[in-house]
């Protein structure tokens, strides 16, 4: 079951797109866009988690804004209030964390530009299991803050993602002793898991989604295993 909901923070309303999955209870995730915006990658996307056993909230950090152009969506991110898109990002972790359908501790998924929330909401929310980054990179104190797991998809040949950024980012990981596993797909260029660029490749892209759930599943517990019952 698919919805767009109503989502507040800083006494203002966003949207936030909800994948609900159809087995009921199920582990909850946080899903970060793109600096496209809110737009049918990402609610795909979701789709496809909620599919594979989750609950999935997926908020709107440009409250209401989305483009497919490269130029536009500089612009965008340029005009991000960060305090503002960081009160989204913990409204929509603690709308998730109080779902009655939604077990346990949650997981954050970021796409490029989501990906910075992905990995500093652990920071701010215990809640906050594992993080999951697509083709992105971020840094600062919160990244020794967290302990959660982290694991990254990069891409092989990628201008805004280059190998020094991804061993940079790894390695303040790895000295903070935080767990993190990070997959580089050959042939692959940034956005090769989003269907609608021409960097799409589907092989790559379904190879980095299974390990995803993967992932998500190993670190987030169903209700039963927050009762102490093996899964």
């Amino acid at each position: 079951m698919t919805s767009t909901e109503e989502l507040v923070a800083n006494a203002r309303p966003t949207t936030a797109y909800v994948a609900d999955a159809a087995s009921g209870d199920a582990p909850g995730v946080v899903l970060y866009h793109a600096w496209w915006g809110l737009n049918d990658d990402v609610r795909a996307f979701a789709d496809r988690l909620a599919e594979s056993g989750f609950f999935v909230v997926a908020p709107d950090l440009y409250r209401g804004s989305s483009t497919a152009e490269i130029e536009e969506a500089k612009r965008l991110t340029r005009s991000v209030d960060e305090a503002d898109a960081d009160a989204i990002a913990l409204a929509v972790i603690d709308r998730l964390a109080d779902r009655r359908n939604a077990t346990g501790r949650i997981g954050a998924v970021g796409f490029s530009f989501g990906a910075h929330w992905s990995m500093w909401s652990a920071a701010q929310r215990d809640i906050v299991a594992a993080s999951v980054v697509y083709y992105g990179t971020t840094g600062g104190p919160f990244l020794a803050e967290a302990e959660v797991p982290v694991q990254g998809h990069f891409a092989a040949d990628d201008p805004f993602e280059g190998p020094e950024d991804v061993a940079a980012f790894e390695g303040a990981l790895r000295a903070a002793g935080r767990e993190v596993t990070i997959h580089t797909y050959p042939g692959t260029g940034h956005w090769f898991a989003e269907p609608s660029r021409d960097a799409f490749r589907p092989e790559a892209a379904d190879q980095a989604f299974e390990r995803t759930i993967a992932f998500l599943h190993a670190n987030l517990p169903t209700r039963t295993s927050v009762e102490g019952t093996p899964r």
